[in-house]
């Protein structure tokens, strides 16, 4: 058995202000330093093995203050951008709210939570989905198989990918899951790659 644990970001500089992320490359803010460092006071039971990331700084700051609260700092971590954000295309750095005016209530969940809305020079979560799984199920996977505990620190959306997958979650109902920054996700595996438990840790209200 082995444990895997995703963990949302703790709130950057762009969540603050409500503006669209996606590969643009913010920092934390106070409030998400915070974030990371209670989701480490929640993972503390946990040893792991390996960390995985993509190379946009909230990931990593993230993920680096959550093995210095656990006390395991010097874990391999591995960065691939199939873990990346998701591409939000001409939506990145504009103001979610005031998009959320022009294009209605409805549009903008289907934008912001839906699976496969098109986003102008973007992806929409369908695409994120089909350049992570493989990733996941290549490296990753073999790694849980084989009973490593595995930490991935990642963004609202390509967390929200992997929770699809790892669930089975059906493409009309992906848009209920909802992961606020410094959540926890965390998985028991088992020899053959199947959840056996599932629970969330340092669960709180989205608000960004």
């Amino acid at each position: 058995m082995a444990y895997l644990a995703l963990v949302r970001h703790g709130t950057s500089v762009y969540n603050e202000k409500g503006l669209w992320t996606g590969w643009d490359d913010p920092e934390l803010n106070d409030k998400g330093r915070q974030d990371a460092k209670e989701a480490g006071e929640h993972l503390k039971d946990i040893h792991f093995d390996e960390g995985f990331i993509s190379d946009l700084q909230r990931h990593k700051q993230t993920l680096d203050i959550i093995l210095a609260t656990i006390n395991q700092p010097n874990i391999p971590i591995t960065v691939s951008n199939a873990l990346k954000e998701r591409d939000y295309g001409d939506f990145t750095a504009k103001n979610k709210w005031e998009v959320k005016k022009k294009l209605g209530e409805a549009e903008f969940l289907k934008l912001r939570r839906g699976w496969d809305y098109p986003v102008p020079n973007g992806e929409s979560l369908e695409q994120v989905y089909e350049r992570e799984i493989p990733y996941y199920e290549s490296t990753i996977l073999p790694e849980l198989k084989a009973g490593k505990n595995v930490i991935i620190a990642g963004s609202g959306n390509n967390l929200r990918a992997l929770v699809k997958y790892l669930e089975d979650i059906p493409d009309d109902q992906i848009s209920d899951v909802q992961i606020a920054p410094g959540e926890v996700y965390l998985y028991e595996i088992n020899e053959v790659g199947e959840i056996t438990h599932k629970e969330i840790r340092n669960h709180h209200e989205l608000t960004v």
